[in-house]
């Protein structure tokens, strides 16, 4: 059980920094107003690093569905724990956005472009066109898990600090892959917040984007499943 509520600890945090970045940087009346992308991406890579460091003891701090799947079909991980784990990772982004948007409801409040407020929770594409979205968040979520796999049993480990490659490997995919999509790259990161922003009385949401919401679980399965692959295929022995 202790597995399951870091994992729900873990995904919390990485929504509550990473998304309370965004805030930080979209809606008015707060110290950042347009940041800009480096602290965004700046921002989202130390909340990996911070609900990696918190859980990586007690759970392995997966915090990814595709990252579990992942282990789960490279049998790294049990399929009887798989379906444990995501729910504590949606449940753990649900709960991580609901903390956002608490701790900046006033500065919610004052906002009134949608937009702005729907960035606060979940992803959107700078340009839309579904199939280039969800190749897009296949290649992020592909490096991110072909990274993990090679990180996740270092031949020199850093102990503790194992969670820093996994934070730089997170701020290289959004400085150089996540302008098109938002980088999602991870099913329970976009679809709790989004059903949080579904969900809360915030004055102006606007919409939560449903047609929209199938691209950053989709492509990030897709891409899990071809770095899972890929790895198995280089690491397979020989016959």
């Amino acid at each position: 059980m202790e597995a399951y509520v870091y994992e729900f600890i873990g995904t919390a945090l990485i929504i509550l920094l990473g998304n309370g970045v965004v805030a930080n940087t979209a809606l008015q009346k707060t110290y950042a107003p347009g940041a800009g992308w480096i602290v965004v991406t700046f921002g989202w890579s130390m909340a990996v690093f911070v609900g990696v460091y918190s859980s990586a003891a007690a759970s392995g701090a997966h915090l990814n569905p595709a990252v579990t799947l992942a282990l789960a079909y490279l049998g790294k991980f049990s399929w009887a724990k798989a379906g444990g784990y995501l729910v504590a990772q949606l449940a753990g982004a649900f709960a991580g956005a609901v903390l956002v948007w608490l701790t900046y409801k006033k500065q919610f409040d004052a906002t009134e472009d949608a937009g702005a407020i729907k960035a606060c929770f979940c992803t959107a594409p700078a340009v839309r066109s579904l199939g280039w979205n969800v190749l897009t968040e296949a290649v992020g979520t592909f490096v991110l898990v072909f990274g993990v796999l090679h990180i996740a049993t270092p031949a020199n480990s850093l102990g503790a600090l194992d969670a820093l490659p996994v934070a730089l490997l997170v701020l290289g995919i959004g400085l150089s892959l996540g302008g098109a999509t938002g980088y999602a790259i991870n099913p329970a990161r976009d679809l709790g917040p989004r059903i949080a922003h579904f969900l809360l009385p915030i004055g102006r949401k606007g919409s939560s984007d449903w047609s929209y919401a199938l691209v950053p679980i989709v492509g990030p399965v897709l891409g899990s499943a071809l770095a899972a692959t890929a790895y198995h295929f280089l690491h397979a022995p020989a016959a």
